[in-house]
Parts: structure tokens; C-alpha cells; sequence
């Protein structure tokens, strides 16, 4: 245990030195003054390890429905959109460092809110509510793209989730009249499974161990908010929820972003500790 704790520090000790006296491509100490490789700026190279993370995220949802037949509607500001992630980076055929996989749990919100229709002087409700608001849990998916800096990253991801809406909460408003017993209740007709697509774009502030990232994303649901012939079999209805999300989070790492780790400082100790004794030997 003494030799490989002292081949641990030798190691640790070497690549720092190594980082602060290599020379760029080309160049050797011989022929240049002490003077002269003084002035020269030498830069670390930045390499990214197949690391691990755990965050947790919190956001605001711009939500509306894509309505067929169209509707006039405005955007609904919802507060709720919380959950954690877990984050995978890997290389790509084993040299490309930019690529990962994310997977999440969420507490969300969705719905919509019908706007006042002034050539037909009214307001569009559905079962009464001018209104509607969704509680839903969800499990997203991404493929996940990451562009690293020093202390910067550009995130980038696309992917796909499921869902299910645990409960509704419908507002009559100025025009409409919600009968007490639908006010917080699906009806049979209302479909209560959700999937659809997700992805968008942001960056991160990286301040090791944790990373701050920053992203608007943009879901849309392929799974219609209520049977399409619940008003008549001849003629369907559709409405898919759509939403703009606008979140912050902090993720640890749970694996090193850089540098050798443990398992590789570990490795390379046992071989020096090896091969010293097979030389002795």
C-alpha cells in the first residue's frame, strides 16, 4: 500500500509538471534561452471524459393547443415544471467527445385559455370552461449534443417522452359555466396518456463539480387531449398541446469531467509498482 500511494503522488506530481513545461509542437529546449521559454504561453488541452451527472431542473411552460378546427386562444403561462435528469456523456466510434444521453422525471403543467372572438362576440369554451389546466407527470428522452469550453458549454438535444395527465382544472371565466362536478374531473371521453416530441437548445456554466445550464425547449404532444368523435362520429375533432419551456438547473457530476480518474490513477500506479518489482527482480 506505501509503494502504490507513493507511484499515486509520483504520477500526480509528473503530470503537473508535464502540463506546465511542455513545449508546442516543434519546439524543444535546446537552442532557446531560459528567457525566451519564459515568454512562451503554453496552453493545457482541454479533454472531456465519458463522465456522469445528476441534476435538478426547474422551469416555466408558454402553453397553447394546436386546435382542429382552429380556435383563437393566447398563451398560457404555467409555473410548474420540475423534475431531475440524469445525464450520460460518451465519445462516438470511440474519439468524438460530443455526444450523450439524458433521461428525466417530471412534475409539469399544460393547457389553454380561449380567446375573446370579436367577430363572433364570444368566447369559445369546452365543456363549459373558457379555460383548462393539466397536472401531468412525465419521462423524457434525449440525444444529447455538448460543445465544451474550459468553464463553458453549448448543450444542444432531441429526444422524445411519455406522459399521463393526473388531473384537470377547468375555469369558466367571464362567459362560460363549468358544472361543479367537471371542475377537477376527466370525463370518459377524455384520453389521458401523452407522448410526443421534445428537444431544444441552451449552454452551461461549468464551476467543477457542478455544472448551471440554461434552455429553451419546445414539446410538442402527439397524443390529442380528448376521443375524436366524443362530439361526433362523423365529423373529428382534434387538440394537440404544445409548449415553449424556458428552465434552469444544477447538475453534479457524478463521474470526473477531466483530468485521469481514479480507476486511471489506480491503473497506472499498479503497473509502476509492477513493473519496479519485476525489474528488482
Amino acid at each position: 500500500m506505501k509503494k502504490l500511494f507513493a507511484a499515486i503522488v509520483i504520477i500526480f506530481c509528473h503530470s503537473v509538471l508535464h502540463a506546465q513545461t511542455e513545449l508546442p509542437a516543434g519546439l524543444t529546449a535546446e537552442g532557446y534561452s531560459n528567457e525566451y521559454l519564459d515568454t512562451l504561453n503554453v496552453k493545457k488541452k482541454l479533454v472531456i471524459n465519458d463522465y456522469s451527472m445528476l441534476g435538478v431542473q426547474y422551469g416555466v411552460n408558454l402553453s397553447q393547443v394546436m386546435w382542429n378546427p382552429a380556435q383563437k386562444q393566447d398563451m398560457l403561462l404555467l409555473p410548474y415544471n420540475i423534475g431531475v435528469t440524469y445525464t450520460k456523456y460518451g465519445k462516438m466510434f470511440g474519439y468524438m467527445p460530443y455526444f450523450g444521453f439524458q433521461m428525466g422525471l417530471f412534475y409539469t403543467q399544460e393547457g389553454y385559455q380561449f380567446e375573446y372572438n370579436e367577430d363572433k362576440d364570444y368566447t369559445y369554451t369546452i365543456e363549459g370552461a373558457e379555460k383548462a389546466v393539466y397536472d401531468i407527470v412525465e419521462l423524457p428522452m434525449y440525444f444529447h449534443f455538448h460543445y465544451d469550453l474550459w468553464n463553458f458549454k453549448i448543450l444542444a438535444q432531441i429526444g422524445c417522452y411519455g406522459g399521463y395527465r393526473l388531473g384537470i382544472h377547468r375555469y369558466p371565466g367571464k362567459t362560460g359555466n363549468v358544472t361543479p362536478d367537471l371542475e377537477n374531473s376527466f370525463l370518459p371521453t377524455d384520453r389521458r396518456w401523452d407522448y410526443g416530441l421534445k428537444g431544444g437548445v441552451g449552454f452551461g456554466i461549468v464551476f467543477d463539480p457542478i455544472e448551471i445550464h440554461l434552455q429553451a425547449m419546445y414539446k410538442y404532444s402527439l397524443g390529442t387531449l380528448y376521443d375524436p368523435d366524443h362530439y361526433s362520429e362523423y365529423y373529428y375533432r382534434y387538440a394537440y398541446p404544445s409548449n415553449i419551456i424556458i428552465s434552469a438547473g444544477v447538475h453534479f457530476h457524478l463521474t470526473k469531467r477531466t483530468g485521469k480518474t481514479k480507476a486511471e490513477l489506480k491503473k497506472m500506479a499498479k503497473d509502476m509498482v509492477y513493473q519496479k518489482s519485476e525489474t528488482e527482480q
